[in-house]
């Protein structure tokens, strides 16, 4: 089954945008292929203003997020992985979703993978219950 996480996302984006409030990405900024301005990275985490006033370009799919958006002034490009976004809430309430860090392993070959649980040994078998 594909992951929930990025159909959360875009769900909670519209909602935020439907009751008129700024939607705000809290981001793992030391996920694998993040790109942020590193210069606005506190902690490890970063959160972006995702208000349509505030980005260009915005394209939200099943693997990333990417837009631009201006800091200090510049234009930047930003890349998001799904699996870096611990979270997407409205600014002025604090309303929205959080996510757990581990449900969406980094990619190949980045700490994890998509690697399946290992497959019970033996044969199956089933126990009669009175």
């Amino acid at each position: 089954m594909t992951p929930s996480r990025p159909y959360f996302i875009r769900a909670v984006y519209e909602w935020i945008l439907d009751n008129e409030l700024t939607p705000y990405l809290l981001v793992n900024a030391s996920y694998p292929m993040v790109q942020v301005p590193n210069e606005f990275v506190s902690e490890g985490k970063i959160i972006l203003n995702l208000a349509p006033s505030a980005i260009r370009n915005l394209h939200m799919g099943n693997d990333e997020v990417e837009f631009s958006a201006r800091f200090g002034g510049k234009a930047r490009n930003l890349h998001v992985p799904v699996g870096a976004i611990l979270a997407i809430y409205a600014k002025e309430n604090g309303k929205g979703m959080f996510f757990d860090e581990d449900e969406i392993p980094p990619p190949d070959g980045q700490g994890g993978g998509d690697e399946k649980a290992p497959k019970p040994a033996g044969k199956p078998s089933l126990k009669v219950v009175k």
